[in-house]
């Protein structure tokens, strides 16, 4: 018998072995009832997701991010050319709820210092972070554009590395996410360390917080402000844990857990048991960093906002800054339901609670930050025009550095090594040129925002009013913003003297901060 009639026979013997098995199995009616063939079905299954994203799907068809939003932020992170030719491909007629934003012909001079593409535009926050409560280390953020809460364990060691050198070549800030400060965060990047509800790297041996160790951590890293974290929008109400196998030496270390045992994170925090408690435990811990310290929370039950307003009027305690996260928001790994059905859209959230805050004028003493998609400069012109004064970039930061959405963040089996723990998927991920990229997309992320700012007449997009965005509400007829969501004149502004500052700022000064711009020919 000849090479090519052994094969032949090998191959005809496995599937003669794989039809004997497929009879006699249970499991799988299908595979029974059509043996070897049934096999194609669960093929075709498990390559649907990559099938449609190359082959099949439109522009606009694809979630949680679309063809064209995934193109524009891998040509920015790369600085290829990130424009769209031939007009847009949106259904503007018949897109109910689609937001047009209203340029002015003759609006206020363009500043001076008018940067050109490719620059890294700076871009202060409107406001003070921590200043209304003469917090010791208050500041202004060098960068409206931030890179939101992403732990370590969540992703790997080398994607937290190319973030945090990202931020500090965009001058921008870096949250940690609830895992904890690493290594991988000591890159340069300014830092926002999340506190959530299982007190990571600032807990005692017991799993509880410890104020010492807290202290000790911020004094030894970049941290300019403390983020609580009640909630996030994939998740609200949730905990976490994540498994024995994936606690490394490295992510031990990190939280202060023991390696190789399952890491609890509870639904709700031990340290505060209301609206009054947590106000306490914010202000211990204002005064014994002297830093800036805000909640970051979905938005579902309403009372724990009237509750926080009422008492921040009455007593003068009160969060330095509010993240907001919206329920599009993602996460690595959730339940369907909670994912898709739990805790509002972003606008419909935020409005709710700066309602809440401007209705008893606490509007201009508290920075408001955004998260859920908001990394795409249409929603992100929302978001201000609403009165976000900051906006927090999670998955599009992920796209800019290697992300192909395959949607795998909850299997360990990140294609790109972004999302893993794997050591050899995260091994090809290389964080120095990842850096660039996350920094390039920062930049033009900013520099669009601007451009739009100045086409709406505005020197900052912080100062756009929520009269220049109308949303369609059908063929014939639009609603504008401030109308759809039942805003007072000057709801969504920050107050006179940090609007005159920061147009100041904007047209006579260069803010400082960061790490030297990418050059044009920078290799991302």
């Amino acid at each position: 018998m000849n090479r090519v009639s052994r094969a032949a026979a090998a191959g005809l013997g496995a599937l003669a072995a794989v039809a004997v098995r497929d009879l006699v199995q249970r499991q799988h009616t299908l595979l029974r009832n059509f043996p070897v063939i049934g096999h194609a079905r669960y093929l075709l299954e498990e390559i649907g997701p990559e099938l449609r994203q190359y082959l099949v799907a439109g522009n606009n068809e694809e979630r949680p991010f679309t063809r064209d939003q995934r193109r524009w932020v891998y040509a920015s992170a790369k600085k290829d050319n990130n424009y769209f030719g031939f007009g847009t491909d949106n259904d503007l007629e018949y897109t109910a709820g689609y937001p047009v934003i209203n340029h002015k012909t003759f609006g206020r001079a363009v500043p001076p210092t008018h940067v050109q593409a490719g620059e890294n535009v700076p871009l202060p926050c409107a406001k003070v972070l921590g200043a209304a409560r003469g917090r010791a280390q208050a500041f202004r953020p060098n960068s409206v554009v931030n890179i939101s809460a992403m732990s370590f364990g969540s992703l790997s060691g080398a994607a937290v590395e190319a973030l945090n050198r990202g931020a500090a070549i965009a001058g921008c800030m870096h949250n940690t996410g609830e895992g904890g400060l690493s290594r991988h965060h000591r890159h340069g990047g300014e830092l926002v360390l999340q506190i959530g509800t299982a007190y990571f790297g600032c807990r005692d041996d017991e799993g509880k917080f410890d104020l010492q160790r807290l202290k000790d951590l911020v004094a030894g890293a970049p941290v300019r402000a403390l983020e609580i974290k009640l909630s996030q929008g994939a998740k609200p109400g949730l905990g976490g844990v994540l498994p024995a196998a994936k606690v490394s030496a490295e992510i031990a270390e990190a939280r202060g857990v023991r390696q190789g045992v399952d890491c609890i994170s509870p639904s709700r925090h031990a340290e505060f048991s209301d609206t009054d408690s947590l106000l306490d435990w914010v202000e211990l811990l204002a005064s014994e960093t002297g830093l800036p310290v805000g909640i970051k929370s979905a938005v579902g039950d309403m009372i724990f906002w009237d509750e926080l307003t009422d008492l921040m009027s009455r007593t003068g305690r009160g969060v330095d800054f509010v993240t907001i996260d919206g329920g599009e928001g993602g996460t690595g790994a959730a339940p369907m339901i909670f994912t898709d059905s739990v805790s509002l859209p972003f606008q419909l959230g935020f409005t709710r609670v700066y309602s809440r805050f401007a209705q008893r004028d606490l509007q201009e003493s508290v920075v408001f930050v955004g998260a859920g998609k908001l990394g795409l400069p249409d929603n992100a012109i929302v978001g201000f025009a609403l009165g976000v004064d900051m906006i927090n970039v999670a998955r599009e930061a992920m796209l800019a550095i290697g992300c192909i959405q395959a949607q795998k963040c909850h299997t360990d089996t990140c294609p790109t090594g972004v999302a893993t723990q794997n050591a050899w998927l995260s091994h090809g991920l290389d964080p120095a040129l990842k850096s660039v990229r996350a920094a390039n997309y920062v930049s033009t992320l900013r520099r669009d925002l601007l451009k739009v700012a100045e086409a709406c007449g505005v020197e900052h997009p912080g100062l756009i009013e929520s009269s220049a965005v109308e949303v369609l509400t059908g063929r014939t007829a639009s609603t504008p913003l401030h109308e759809v969501y039942d805003y007072r004149p000057g709801w969504g502004l920050p107050s006179a003297t940090d609007r005159a500052e920061i147009a100041r700022i904007m047209t006579t000064e260069a803010p400082q901060g960061g790490s030297a711009p990418p050059s044009d020919d920078a290799v991302g």
